[in-house]
This record gives C-alpha cells, sequence and structure tokens, in this order.
C-alpha cells in the first residue's frame, strides 16, 4: 500500500466496516447489551437525544437491562421511547430506574434479525464497492494526465482490488459471525 490514493480507499473501507460493526451491535441477540439501546432517542426538552445521554445503562443479569435515568421528569418519555423504538421491549418503571426485561427470541424473530444483519453487510459492501470506484477513477485520470504509466495504472489497478476483496471478505466474516449468534439458542 505505498500509494496514498490506496492508503487513503483502504481507510475509507475500514470505516465501513466500523459502521457495519456499529450496526450489527445494536441487533439483538439471545443476550443483554448495552448496545442494543443505541437506536432509542428520548425525547428530552423537545429535542431527540440518545438515551446514553439521559441516565445510566446497564446489564444486571444476562436477559436484563436497566436504565437509571438521571431526571424524574424523564423516566415517562424515556419509557416511551424504549417502548415505541421497535425493539420488541417492554419497560417498566421502578422509582427512578427502568427495568427492561428481554424476551426470548422466538425461531421467526431470529430469522428476521439474521436478514436485517444481511441487509446490512450488503449495504457495506455496496460502500466498499463506491470506494473502489473512486479509487478506479482517480487512477484512469493520473493515467491520461501522465501522472502514471499504463503498467503503473494497470498494477495499482490490481492493488486496490486486493484491498477491495479483502475487506468484502471480512464483511462477510462479521455476517456470518453475527448471524451464528443470533441464531444461537
Amino acid at each position: 500500500m505505498s500509494n496514498p490514493r490506496i492508503t487513503e480507499s483502504a481507510r475509507r473501507m475500514d470505516g465501513t466496516i466500523e459502521v457495519l460493526n456499529r450496526e450489527l451491535s445494536g441487533l439483538r441477540t439471545g443476550r443483554a447489551s448495552i448496545n442494543l439501546l443505541d437506536s432509542v432517542k428520548v425525547d428530552a426538552y423537545g429535542t431527540p437525544t440518545p438515551i446514553n445521554q439521559i441516565g445510566n445503562i446497564n446489564v444486571p443479569e444476562a436477559r436484563m437491562l436497566t436504565v437509571q435515568v438521571w431526571d424524574n421528569s424523564m423516566i415517562k418519555s424515556t419509557e416511551k421511547a424504549i417502548r415505541d423504538a421497535g425493539l420488541g421491549l417492554n419497560p417498566a418503571v421502578d422509582g427512578q430506574l427502568i427495568r427492561i426485561p428481554l424476551p426470548p427470541l422466538n425461531e421467526e424473530r431470529r430469522q428476521e434479525l439474521t436478514k436485517i444483519a444481511a441487509k446490512y453487510a450488503e449495504e457495506a459492501r455496496i460502500s466498499v464497492r463506491n470506494v473502489r470506484r473512486d479509487a478506479m477513477e482517480a487512477l484512469k485520470k493520473s493515467e491520461k494526465d501522465g501522472d502514471i504509466s499504463e503498467d503503473e495504472h494497470r498494477r495499482l489497478s490490481d492493488e486496490v482490488q486486493k484491498v477491495t476483496d479483502a475487506h468484502i471478505k471480512k464483511i462477510d466474516e462479521v455476517l456470518a459471525l453475527k448471524q451464528k449468534d443470533i441464531l444461537q439458542v
């Protein structure tokens, strides 16, 4: 990866994999994870606010999440945000603490989650291919402008393709791991 363009392309592809990992961490498996609530936004003082800025999220046991809300006036809106987030969770208020038991996943929901994970992975693959396309177009332009030779263009194109293939393989590995985790009973 001597060429700065290829280094930049690899960096952008790495970013795509980081985004994929973040998206997949929000998908529910059989165990509780504080990342499960990352997508929940609470209407706090008229502004959609991430739940982790409303209170402390904890995992006291394998199938339970708790949210310790800092401001008493935010308890009802926090409970409503969790209930309405489409995660299939049913929070229960206990003073300033919101308990969120995680129901066991049924087979149908597991299949649905694996499809969502596959969709995220496909979006990541498309993003990686777009980075590849940008790099190839830049190489073509450099050759046309006389900045690099035809041989250099061919060599760098092969290098871009190798980086792309490695990142697509990594995306497939991340997806396979997540699907295995979701389907594990």
